[in-house]
């Protein structure tokens, strides 16, 4: 026996707005649709994508270091209002 477990490893990805790494299932997908952010919950949206966790407070730092766009390889700022409303009512 090798030693190994057999537990499998969980892809952890990185918060755009805290920077914090957390497992992909705990954060929520972001994709740019038409120059505005639209949130992917089932993460089958094409295009490339970013992750924030599901708080209005790593959205708020997201968009105030413009982290978002720059995640995404938008060429201008984007439309972040579906986004925010996704996170404020899934916010208890």
């Amino acid at each position: 026996m090798s030693g190994r477990t057999r537990a499998r490893a969980c892809p952890e990805r990185t918060c755009v707005g805290c920077r914090e790494r957390a497992a992909k299932g705990d954060l929520l997908r972001i994709v740019a649709v038409e120059g505005a952010c639209v949130p992917d919950h089932r993460g089958t949206l094409p295009g490339r994508g970013a992750y924030v966790h599901p708080v209005p407070a790593c959205l708020d730092l997201a968009v105030r270091r413009r982290a978002i766009p720059r995640a995404l390889r938008a060429p201008g700022p984007l439309d972040t209002a579906a986004l925010r409303l996704t996170v404020e009512q899934a916010t208890p």
